[in-house]
């Protein structure tokens, strides 16, 4: 299902989106009506929209479309893109009338298989928005799954961990949960863990992986994730933080569309 600003989004609409690549979104789980960090999902839209088209964004509006493709029971995943259809190519400038697109498919079964990731030397163009713009993301996960891996980790030259493709990423050494401090989307599920587990932020490089007992993912839609490789090296797909950590995640109290 496909909706623009409330009806069905013609094809012509979409061709921006496809040609341009310019914009920003958010993907959220929607479980019987309820989005864990909504807030946070429609602040973080707020700034983008600010920052690639200069304009304020009306997050009740935004509430509206989500309610009316979100069924009250059941879990979906939620996909809210705001762009300019009328956005062109040589004149990015004039795109000041972005526009709401929410897309639904259907929420996976939770948690999901552990992952095994390649590191990869890549920053995402202005990595603090979610941009719509996935071409370096897909080709270096595109190479990684061609090597035998699942996914991407990015790295800066000198091997400082920051994120994944579509995910942000924890470790465990034994005493502490420790995120990046790396230029990185700062994710919506990474800060509600933030609010309720103890934690420290610290630059992390592939070579202190060995001191590490545990790695996961997360996003919206698949919550915490265990990583149980990177590179050649190997971690716990049954480390205790793992169930600790989706509790507390599923234990935060979704706020209603």
């Amino acid at each position: 299902m496909a909706e623009l600003n409330g009806r069905p989004v013609a094809l012509d609409e979409l061709q921006a989106l496809a040609l341009t690549n310019y914009g920003s979104f958010t993907s959220l789980r929607v479980d019987d009506g309820r989005v864990r960090g909504l807030t946070m999902h429609l602040e973080r839209l707020v700034r983008d929209t600010r920052l690639l088209f200069g304009v304020d964004l009306d997050t009740e509006r935004v509430r509206e479309l989500i309610r009316r493709v979100a069924s009250a029971n059941g879990s979906v995943t939620i996909r809210v893109t705001v762009f300019d259809p009328s956005t062109d190519l040589g004149h990015p400038d004039r795109a000041t009338d972005p526009q709401i697109l929410i897309t639904q498919r259907a929420a996976g079964a939770l948690p999901l298989p552990p992952l095994a990731v390649q590191s990869t030397v890549y920053e995402r163009d202005v990595p603090e928005v979610k941009s719509v713009g996935l071409f370096g993301t897909l080709h270096h996960r595109r190479t990684a799954q061609l090597n035998g891996y699942d996914d991407a980790l990015f790295t800066d030259p000198h091997g400082v961990i920051s994120e994944g493709g579509t995910w942000n990423i924890g470790f465990f050494d034994g005493d502490h949960v420790i995120w990046p401090d790396a230029p990185a989307l700062p994710g919506v599920t990474m800060r509600l863990l933030q609010g309720v587990h103890e934690h420290r932020i610290a630059h992390i490089t592939l070579a202190d992986l060995g001191g590490m007992q545990a790695a996961f993912a997360t996003n919206a839609a698949i919550g915490v994730r265990a990583i149980t490789r990177i590179d050649d090296v190997h971690l716990s797909a049954d480390h205790p933080l793992h169930d600790i950590l989706r509790k507390e995640y599923l234990d935060v109290p979704g706020e209603p569309i």
